[in-house]
Formats: structure tokens, C-alpha cells, sequence
């Protein structure tokens, strides 16, 4: 979608990459968001622990965009998701962010999926 900046007037992709990686508003182009640093909201990473029914999603929030690429790139070294496995957490420190995130949000499936009637 092409819109046009608020500041400048020039037209950008608001799904470019460029666009992606500056973040900002939609109405602002990337250009724009750096020079005149208007993205100062926090990062949120969301990552998954499990397949289908009963996976858990987990919310995290990093005051700047570095910590939180940082955090999501230690999460798929440590979760074999480079090697094509799914959540094979192994004795890897490497996801130790010295407390740069909060949890804000956790999301668990459903542990009766298969109709069991035991309590958890």
C-alpha cells in the first residue's frame, strides 16, 4: 500500500521492508522515522512452546528494538528452530537476558485436547 508521509509528502510502501525495519506510524516513511526518531514504543516478541493444541505463547516486552532481536534470535539458538526441530530446549545459557524483558502476556492451549478427564 502506497501512502504519502506526513512530513516529508513523498510516497512510501507502508509494507516495504525499509518500512518494516524503521517502524513508526504508518503515515510516516522510513526516512522520516529515523531522522526524526518518532518510533519510541516499546518491542514486543511473542514466542511458542509446543505444536498445535497445547502450545504456549509467551509475550515479551523490551524497551528497544536491539533487545528484542537479540531475544528472538537466542530463543531459536536455544530452541533448534535453525536446525528444523520444534522447541528441543537443550543446556544452552543462551537465553539469559539479564532481566532486558518482562513477560507481559502468556497464552497456554487447552491440556484436555485429547478428552482426558484427569485434573491438572
Amino acid at each position: 500500500m502506497v501512502k504519502e508521509c506526513k512530513h516529508c509528502g513523498s510516497e512510501f510502501d507502508t509494507v516495504s521492508r525499509a518500512k518494516r525495519l524503521a517502524g513508526g506510524l504508518i503515515n510516516e516513511c522510513p526516512d522520516c522515522v529515523e531522522e526524526l526518531q518518532t518510533d519510541r514504543g516499546d518491542t514486543l516478541v511473542g514466542v511458542t512452546s509446543g505444536d498445535g493444541k497445547t502450545a504456549l505463547i509467551t509475550v515479551m516486552r523490551f524497551e528497544n528494538n536491539q533487545d528484542g532481536k537479540q531475544f528472538l534470535h537466542n530463543w531459536r539458538l536455544s530452541t533448534g528452530f535453525y536446525r528444523g526441530k520444534s522447541c528441543q530446549m537443550g543446556g544452552t545459557r543462551t537465553l539469559d537476558m539479564d532481566g532486558k524483558g518482562r513477560k507481559v502476556g502468556e497464552f497456554g492451549g487447552n491440556p484436555n485436547h485429547k478428552g482426558n478427564r484427569s485434573e491438572y
